[in-house]
């Protein structure tokens, strides 16, 4: 019989998902902004901008958690660029990066998010399991990213309840022409009860709708909104919040 992880009654592990649950229960979809510097495909996505104001601006505009991209050699990002919005926004952060040990982990927590993510396609079962387990003891709610119906499989059977689809393959550095579809395709492999959010590849308002259509919960963006003249107008339109 495969493992199943241990959520146990750490409060802290809840509080992503338990945000996110309440907008999604609500009526509202919980778009996560993702604050990323460049983009292998796109280039520089600040032009010049401050990440920590955008950040301040989207979490305004209602953001419920904000991910923030610190791999640097293709995303630009840095472990302080994370720790300053961290510490300019008062909603939880989400780490993204390719974290393969508990070193990374533990400097998660240290940069001050509350939630990481984890890419299957990166990790071997047993090392993905091991991470999961540890991010939890450690406080941290990890999002297990999935690109593929075996990946799916394999997070059902551990129990991952935050469980996200990247609609593009981050093998190839999301520069596929991958698009809802894959969100489209696989969400109703997904378990029950878990929180499932559609990654990458989500440009308009049409995109989101399509994505909940689908199954999703929620929806995570990062280039629509940084290629937007005015990032958190933007926010609010792909929310179905636009003023």
């Amino acid at each position: 019989m495969d493992k199943q992880i241990s959520h146990g009654n750490n409060k802290a592990c809840t509080k992503c998902t338990s945000i996110l649950w309440e907008k999604y229960h609500a009526g509202i979809i919980p778009v996560i902004p993702d604050i990323k510097c460049k983009s292998p495909a796109e280039g520089d996505l600040l032009m010049g901008r401050d990440p920590v104001s955008i950040a301040r601006s989207l979490e305004a505009a209602g953001a419920p958690v904000i991910s923030v991209v610190t791999e640097s050699e293709h995303y630009g990002g840095s472990r302080e660029l994370l720790y300053s919005i961290a510490q300019a926004v008062h909603v939880p952060i989400l780490r993204k990066d390719f974290i393969k040990n508990r070193e990374q982990l533990l400097e998660s927590v240290e940069m001050g998010a509350g939630s990481v993510l984890l890419i299957s396609s990166i990790l071997e079962k047993n090392q993905l399991f091991s991470l999961v387990e540890e991010a939890i003891l450690l406080g941290l709610e990890p999002l297990v990213e999935t690109h593929s119906e075996e990946e799916i499989k394999v997070a059902n059977e551990m129990g991952v309840t935050f469980l996200g689809i990247n609609n593009r393959n981050i093998i190839q550095w999301e520069m596929d022409d991958g698009n809802v579809n894959t969100t489209e395709r696989l969400a109703e492999l997904v378990r029950p009860g878990a929180f499932l959010l559609s990654e990458s590849s989500i440009s308009s308002s049409e995109d989101v709708k399509r994505a909940i259509a689908a199954g999703a919960h929620s929806v995570l963006v990062g280039t629509a909104i940084l290629k937007a003249e005015d990032p958190a107008k933007m926010y609010l339109k792909l929310s179905g919040r636009e003023v």
